[in-house]
């Protein structure tokens, strides 16, 4: 891979983020293979100037992952002018991908002290809070559809928003088997979904997520959001209108899209 052009696409990507603005598609030879879209994300990423917040975990869909010939999801650095609280409006364009509720952890920041390996017998000690959040997907690019796991990567993570709902203090919940909703109240469209399509598990996700930036000596020595996958899978926005998730346990989450 040509390092300058590498360099100079991840700026075109940054100013449109940062603008708001869109750009020509990407080249298939930063989308088609994961390695060299996540070297694209990485240095997407260490150009934008908003804080990092967190993490997300995406490409979390096994059958997805299979389909695509990948073996592990991605995760992406979210940023501070992603994050909107619940009843947010978030303006959308015809490159949008569609809308995903998903489950969101809260993190303390001692688990950048751990040395152990994140697990399920000691993950609750780093998890400070979870609720329900909406994630408004789409591109930096003049570009529609979904082929692989790097257009997503390329990308660095092809978020638009992410709206959270109400945190509570974790606890233990069946993670694992969560039902789920997404709806519409204008046109009436309605998505039901489960939390077991999130890497089996949102914990699970979460768990990934942790090891691999441990891995990568990420240390942002802050408590940070993580997150964990869609729910209900990417559902595309038929109507404009307030969209209201509800999740089992966790409570609910709105987000008002609009052109």
């Amino acid at each position: 891979m040509n390092n300058k052009e590498l360099k100079n696409t991840a700026k075109k990507l940054v100013n449109a983020f940062n603008k708001g603005k869109l750009i020509a598609p990407l080249s298939d030879k930063f989308t088609k293979n994961s390695n060299i879209a996540n070297q694209l994300r990485t240095e997407c990423e260490s150009l934008v100037k908003s804080p990092v917040i967190g993490f997300k975990a995406g490409g979390t869909g096994k059958a997805m992952l299979k389909k695509w010939g990948e073996k592990e999801p991605f995760y992406a650095a979210i940023f501070k002018k992603n994050l909107l609280k619940s009843n947010g409006s978030v303006k959308i364009n015809k490159y949008t991908l569609g809308i995903e509720l998903e489950v969101f952890f809260q993190i303390k920041k001692l688990f950048f002290n751990t040395t152990k390996k994140i697990t399920d017998k000691n993950v609750s000690s780093v998890i400070q809070y979870v609720g329900p959040c909406i994630e408004i997907v789409g591109y930096r690019q003049k570009k529609k559809g979904l082929s692989g796991l790097g257009d997503l990567i390329s990308d660095f993570g092809a978020n638009v928003k992410f709206l959270i709902g109400k945190k509570q203090k974790f606890k233990r919940l069946p993670f694992h088997n969560l039902a789920t909703t997404l709806y519409n109240k204008k046109s009436g469209q309605t998505a039901n979904g489960n939390t077991k399509a999130v890497y089996d598990s949102p914990l699970k996700s979460l768990i990934w997520l942790l090891n691999k930036i441990k891995k990568d000596k990420i240390n942002l020595n802050r408590d940070f959001l993580v997150f964990t996958g869609s729910t209900v899978g990417v559902v595309p926005i038929q109507k404009v209108g307030l969209f209201k998730g509800e999740i089992k346990s966790l409570g609910s989450v709105q987000a008002t899209v609009r052109n």
